[in-house]
């Protein structure tokens, strides 16, 4: 059996729907985890404390601004929405600075992002690639074989970028 990584890891979880939440401290029992619901609570407690991973919502909590705040504070940020998936916005939360884009529909898989997340830090590799190997998938169902061609050049470069 692998080694979890994210035993003992502190992660903050922001999302407006509390169910989301409750789902997420089911899925990551194994971690220490702070919630916040908005994004005056979230931004208090990255800017108070100190997390190893954020797992932030797109819509209602102002996502991308907690990405920044989440950046500044050197803490990894994975972007989880429902309302906002879209390529486009999975290559904006990359360009800021996400370490990793789900889908609200995916996140019963959420360990094992994090844990990708988790593996590729400490071996120094590129997560892109990963993300790639695991969304793939996903994306050509959902958006079609050509999801990636409105940003060719940003995904001809993505495996390279860190």
């Amino acid at each position: 059996m692998k080694k979890n990584l994210l035993e003992g890891k502190k992660i903050l979880v922001v999302d407006d729907e509390p169910d989301v939440v409750e789902t997420l401290k089911d899925f990551l029992s194994m971690c220490t985890l702070a919630q916040a619901y908005n994004f005056e609570d979230a931004r208090d407690l990255l800017e108070r404390e100190t997390f190893d991973i954020a797992i932030l919502d797109i819509m209602g909590v102002d996502g991308y601004k907690l990405l920044e705040i989440a950046n500044d504070r050197n803490v990894l940020a994975v972007m989880l929405t429902a309302n906002a998936l879209s390529v486009g916005h999975t290559v904006r939360s990359f360009k800021n600075g996400a370490a990793y884009y789900v889908p609200k529909e995916e996140m019963a898989h959420i360990d094992d992002f994090l844990n990708d997340i988790l593996v590729a830090r400490k071996k120094g590799t590129n997560l892109q690639n990963q993300w790639l190997e695991r969304m793939g998938s996903f994306y050509e169902e959902k958006f079609g074989p050509d999801w990636q061609s409105d940003e060719p050049e940003f995904w001809e470069n993505f495996g390279s970028l860190e």
